[in-house]
Order: C-alpha cells, then sequence, then structure tokens
C-alpha cells in the first residue's frame, strides 16, 4: 500500500508539473526549457524516473525470477549499499562530469548489477534444487543472453566515445560492464555444467573441477580488468577509491581459487597414493552408507587415517573444495605420522651394545715429572644432591679477605694459588616450574623402522621451526641456571663475611672481659656467684677450642660475655 501511495504521488506531481509547463508556454519545446530550467520541476522528474526504473525492475523480475528467495533479497540489499557507497565515491572524480546523463548513466549501471547479483544466485541454487522446471531453463537462459547484449553493447558505447572524446567518465562504464560480462560468463558455465550434472544417470564427478578452473580462469581476467583500470585511472584521474574494495574482492577470490586448485591436487594425490581401499571387513564393521551421498558403499571405498570411509570419487569432489574429513574435520595433507597407542616391539637382535672407552694408560715417572701440579680433591657432596646431575657444577669459593686463626686453615688457598671449589648447598630441578618438559622419545629406537624415524624426524619446515624453539628453550633454562649460581655465589660470599666478622668480635670481647671484671670488687654478688663458677668451669684450652665448631664457640663466647656484663652490673 505505500509503494503504491509513493506511485501515485510522483505521478500527480509530475503532471502537474507538464501540465503547468505546458499551460504556461502552449507549445512543446518552450514547455521543456522551461522544465529543464526549473530545479523544482526537475526534482519532480528526477522522482518519477526513479520511480519508473523501479517499476521497471519489478516488471523485470517478475517475468525472470517470479518470486525472489529470502537469501537472495538479502544478498542483493548487502551488495546495493556497496554499490552506492562507491557510485558515491565516483562522483566525487568526476566532479567536472556530473550532469544529467551522468546520473542516468549510473542508474542505468546499479540497475543491471542487481540483475547480474540476481542471476549468479538463482543458477548458484540450481545446484540445490531438487526439481528444475523448463520455465526456470528459460527465464536463466533468456535473462544471460539478454544481461551479455546489454553489457557488450555498453562496452563498445563506452570505447568508441573514448576514442572519439578522449578519456572521460565512459572509462568507468566501460571497465564495470567488461567487469559484468566476465560475471556473465561465469554464471553460463556454472550453469552449463549443472545443466549436464542433472540430465546424467549418475553424478558427474569431474564437474567440481570444471568449475574449479573456470573460476581461477575468470578470476585471473578481473584481476587482470581491475589492474589496467587502476594504471589508467591513476595515470589520466586519480586513485580511484571506489575500485579499491572491489579489485581486493577480486585479487582475494583469485587467490582462493588458485589455493583451492593447488590444495585439490594435492589431497587427491594423497588420496589416490597414501589412503588404503576400505576391504569388505572395514565396510561390516562400520556403517557402510557414505554421508557425502547417502548411498551404500559396496567397493570403490577409501579409508582416511581417522578411520572414516567414504566413496573415492565423493572424496575427489570433497577435496576440491576443502581438505579436510568430512566427518571428523581432520587435516588430510598432513603427513602421516606414527599410530598413537601402538606398543612398541621388543629391541632388536642386532642392536650393539654401547661401547665403553678404555682406561688411559699409567703415565710413566719422567712425565710424572713434568706434569703439573694435580688439583685440589673436592670436597664430597652433601647425601640430599644428586652426584650427577647436569646443574650441579661447582664453582669458585668468594674472594674474601683471610682472617687469622686455625679456624680459616680449610678455607687457605692451595699450592697453585687457587681455592679449593665447593659445591652448591641445593639443586636444581631440571626444568623450571612455569616449563612444559616435551614429550619423551621410545626408548627402543632400535625396533623401529626407517620410514618411522624419519616420521618422527620430519624434513618439514614446522619440524624445523619445533627443534629451533626447543634449542632455545634449552639456552634459556641454562642461562637462568647460570644466573641463579651467580646470584647464590654472591649470598654465600656475604653470609661468610659476616660471620668470620662476627667470630673476630667476639673473640676480641672476650679477651677484654677478664680484665674489665678483675677491677671491680672481688665480692660476687649472691645471684651472678653460681653462674659465674658454672661458665669458668666450662672454659677450654687452646687445643680444644680449636677442635670446636664455629657454632659451639660463637655460642660459648656469647653466654661468657653476657656473664661478664652481669658481673660488672
Amino acid at each position: 500500500m505505500r509503494i503504491e501511495l509513493v506511485i501515485l504521488g510522483s505521478l500527480v506531481l509530475s503532471s502537474s508539473v507538464v501540465g503547468n509547463a505546458y499551460y504556461q508556454k502552449k507549445q512543446f519545446y518552450p514547455s521543456v526549457v522551461h522544465i529543464t530550467k526549473s530545479n523544482p520541476s526537475m526534482m519532480v522528474m528526477y522522482i518519477q524516473a526513479l520511480v519508473i526504473v523501479v517499476l521497471l525492475g519489478k516488471l523485470m523480475k517478475k517475468i525472470f525470477f517470479g518470486q525472489l528467495r529470502a537469501a537472495e533479497v538479502e544478498h542483493l540489499i548487502d551488495r546495493s549499499w556497496y554499490a552506492i557507497t562507491e557510485t558515491c565515491l565516483a562522483f566525487t572524480v568526476f566532479r567536472e562530469d556530473f550532469s544529467t546523463k551522468f546520473v542516468a548513466l549510473f542508474t542505468v549501471l546499479l540497475f543491471l548489477k542487481a540483475f547480474h547479483w540476481l542471476v549468479e544466485d538463482r543458477v548458484d541454487y540450481m545446484e540445490r534444487s531438487p526439481i528444475i522446471s523448463w520455465l526456470f531453463h528459460f527465464r536463466v537462459t533468456s535473462l544471460l543472453l539478454v544481461l551479455g547484449v546489454l553489457d557488450w553493447h555498453f562496452i563498445q558505447v563506452a570505447y568508441y566515445a573514448t576514442l572519439t572524446q578522449g578519456a572521460s567518465v565512459q572509462l568507468v562504464f566501460g571497465f564495470e560492464y567488461a567487469i559484468l560480462l566476465t560475471m556473465v560468463a561465469m554464471v553460463t558455465v556454472k550453469y552449463a555444467l549443472h545443466t549436464y550434472d542433472i540430465n546424467r544417470e549418475n553424478p558427474w564427478e569431474d564437474k567440481a573441477v570444471f568449475l574449479l578452473y573456470a573460476e581461477l580462469a575468470i578470476g585471473f581476467i578481473k584481476v587482470i580488468l581491475y589492474m589496467m583500470f587502476m594504471l589508467i585511472m591513476i595515470r589520466v584521474y586519480t586513485l580511484p577509491l571506489f575500485a579499491v574494495r572491489p579489485m581486493y574482492l577480486a585479487m582475494r577470490s583469485f587467490k582462493k581459487a588458485l589455493s583451492d586448485v593447488i590444495l585439490s591436487r594435492r589431497a587427491i594425490r594423497n588420496l589416490n597414493t597414501l589412503y588404503p581401499d576400505a576391504t569388505t571387513e572395514d565396510l561390516a564393521n562400520t556403517d557402510n552408507v557414505c554421508i557425502i551421498c547417502r548411498e551404500e558403499m559396496v567397493t570403490g571405498a577409501k579409508k582416511l587415517p581417522c578411520n572414516h570411509i567414504f566413496h573415492a570419487t565423493c572424496l575427489r569432489s570433497w577435496f576440491q573444495r576443502q581438505q579436510t574429513c568430512p566427518t571428523c574435520r581432520l587435516e588430510v595433507l598432513r603427513a602421516p605420522g606414527i599410530p598413537i597407542g601402538n606398543p612398541v616391539p621388543p629391541a632388536a637382535a642386532n642392536m650393539r651394545p654401547p661401547q665403553h672407552q678404555a682406561a688411559p694408560p699409567p703415565p710413566t715417572p719422567q712425565a710424572a715429572a713434568n706434569a703439573p701440579p694435580a688439583a685440589p680433591v673436592q670436597p664430597p657432596l652433601p647425601p640430599f644432591i644428586p652426584p650427577h646431575h647436569p646443574f650441579n657444577f661447582p664453582f669458585p669459593m668468594p674472594n674474601i679477605p683471610q682472617q687469622a686463626g686455625a679456624n680459616d686453615a680449610r678455607y687457605a688457598p692451595d699450592a697453585n694459588g687457587q681455592r679449593p671449589m665447593m659445591p652448591p648447598p641445593f639443586s636444581l630441578p631440571p626444568f623450571m616450574p612455569f616449563v612444559v618438559p616435551p614429550p619423551r622419545p621410545p626408548t627402543n629406537l632400535g625396533a623401529l623402522s626407517d620410514a618411522e624415524l624419519r616420521a618422527m624426524e620430519g624434513q618439514e619446515r614446522r619440524h624445523l621451526e619445533a627443534r629451533i624453539r626447543v634449542l632455545r628453550d634449552i639456552q634459556t633454562l641454562l642461562d637462568a641456571a647460570v644466573l641463579q649460581m651467580n646470584q647464590y655465589g654472591i649470598l654465600v660470599a656475604r653470609l661468610e663475611h659476616e660471620s668470620n666478622n662476627n667470630i673476630e668480635t667476639v673473640r676480641t670481647t672476650g679477651e677484654e672481659a677478664p680484665v674489665a671484671s678483675g677491677q671491680q670488687t672481688d665480692e660476687p654478688q649472691p645471684g651472678v656467684s653460681a653462674t659465674s663458677s658454672q661458665v669458668e668451669n666450662e672454659v677450654l684450652t687452646p687445643e680444644e677450642e680449636t677442635n670446636m665448631s664455629d657454632q659451639e664457640r660463637l655460642r660459648r663466647r656469647r653466654v661468657q660475655r653476657f656473664m661478664n656484663g652481669g658481673e660488672q652490673n
């Protein structure tokens, strides 16, 4: 009802404008001049022309398509918004050529583009439709013929206009109609292949191959046309922003078609050479209905690495578009690896045992005399440190000034002036907590065949990248271990230095304490006499003090100092 009101209103307005002009001028030519010179009259005529175009489009839709599907209407609306935006961008490039003829030519171009999109969707629906009537064939063939003739006609018009008038807006229309003509050619190829497949008794296996190569050829032609158009426009006018998006879509479509051709050929080669034929037992143990064609599998079935079975012909058609299993989406182009979960066979009998190195011969007396002094023997590791851990490497003692006393004899340098090596007090784990350890290889590599070993090693780029990543992780772990060892060495040096200073302070205080206590009164206090006598009884001889540990010596010195302070008070 709304569109009828719009049509009726535009008809009334246009009739009023024409009647008013003819009433004032009384003749046809002066009336036309009066309408063209009046802006309100021209606006009304533009609205009437737009309504006529819409009515013509509805008429052609009724003739060539009948009732449109919801998907076709949605695609038409989405594409129309992009086309209108690109048209507005084209107006900015050709501001000097903006006129009524210019607007009319762009309107006709958008009108024909809409029918190209609709016929493309209708032919794609042809493959999914179970029943194709003769009316459908008549409509599609008639529309393709009309669109092809119109595209060719407008290409010729643009060509001759460019030859006679030079570079103008006709360049844009010529290339646009050339692109539309390639679309008509692609739709015609699809329609012919679908029609031939429908009329066959058995499904046509090679239809997907022809479609794929046709898309590749048409995509290449589109890319060439867009590149020529961009070069000419940049040289004559400027960068055509309205053609950037269609050119990108054409390049992406051509790249996808080329990738599909390469991957499909590789997948079909794997299908013919790597994947075994399904046996009768395989078909009996599983559902023998191919999920691609929904028919039972008797012969000519292939089993994929995921153990799913399909018709070989169905898989060839499937691999033309996607290279995955139709059931579980497994990548069929992946290199076949070793089956997971299979037990490793026992060790081969001819596997050689590891060879042990022979012990070096004893040195001669002359060589022993000329040999440099031996390095000092390393002290034994504590019982809680594993002796052969890769991170348990020794590091030198910190360079601390020596303290006088018998307790520092074990830290004295050797004859070569080097300090003995001390073991670390703890062992680092083999991997950092945030690093997941890699999977362990089979323990018995001799039982694997050459093909299995090559499959484990890998010769592709991803295998080399995986090896490089593992080496980088190992380097990171080693750097972290060295850094922690350096930090530990600095900490031990500082603690050892502080401990020696405390021992020296306590020793000096203990020597001065008896002198200070002798100057006090000889009468001991009642509460301190018993404790003082007990401490004096615990005074050791120098030989016993040497054999005593540092902790015990420090404890006794502190107790003696505390008692001396109590006596002074």
